[in-house]
């Protein structure tokens, strides 16, 4: 399956998502930015299910506001923009949790009801741009790490996959892969180079 280019924000497909009835560019928006909705809203607290929710209420917000939008870097990002959205959708999400278990029949002592209010994160304690901005790295790594693999060797590929990503030791990947040490090194580092100027790409693009 084809990943998407993730994260960079395209001024072409912005304009077309001014076209409500483009489903194209609509599924290519859901596959660039549906990750990134669900990474951050399973970490603000929500469950799988409620997570999946907040990335349909932000898509179907984006569609409703996508008329009045207007892409000027100078005044705010597309990034900062769709942040404000989902935080509001997180928010509901949560509040609806809480009015959820304050209307169920209350137990004796309230102490089962209490104990589940408290596990709701509060909306105001979370802090929402930090994860947005992790959340946010880490599809740009994603993302580039993608797009160095169609470029470098598939064993060169593996190797670094291995050391950088599954964190193998240096004599577990030189007995599975029959190479030196120091080829290992150089790889990583060649490979990490890659990546390092394909998220420079993309955060321009952003």
């Amino acid at each position: 399956m084809n990943t998407p280019e993730l994260i960079p924000t395209r001024r072409t497909l912005l304009s077309r998502l001014k076209q409500w009835d483009d489903q194209e560019s609509w599924q290519d928006f859901f596959n660039t930015y549906w990750k990134l909705i669900y990474g951050v809203a399973l970490r603000a607290g929500l469950g799988e299910t409620e997570a999946q929710d907040v990335v349909q209420d932000t898509v179907v917000s984006v569609a409703r506001q996508m008329p009045n939008f207007k892409y000027n870097p100078a005044i705010g990002s597309f990034k900062t923009w769709l942040l404000l959205i989902t935080r509001r959708r997180i928010h509901d999400h949560l509040r609806k949790q809480y009015r959820r278990i304050k209307l169920d029949d209350p137990v004796p002592g309230e102490t089962s009801q209490t104990a589940r209010l408290e596990r709701i994160p509060d909306p105001a304690s979370i802090e929402l741009d930090s994860i947005w901005d992790e959340e946010w790295k880490r599809q740009l790594f994603d993302a580039a790490v993608h797009r160095v693999k169609t470029q470098v060797d598939a064993k060169h590929s593996q190797i670094f996959d291995c050391y950088v990503i599954k964190e193998w030791s240096v004599k577990e990947i030189t007995n599975s892969f029959g190479v030196s040490a120091s080829q290992v090194y150089v790889i990583k580092h060649r490979v990490s180079a890659l990546i390092t100027a394909e998220i420079k790409k993309l955060e321009f693009s952003a």
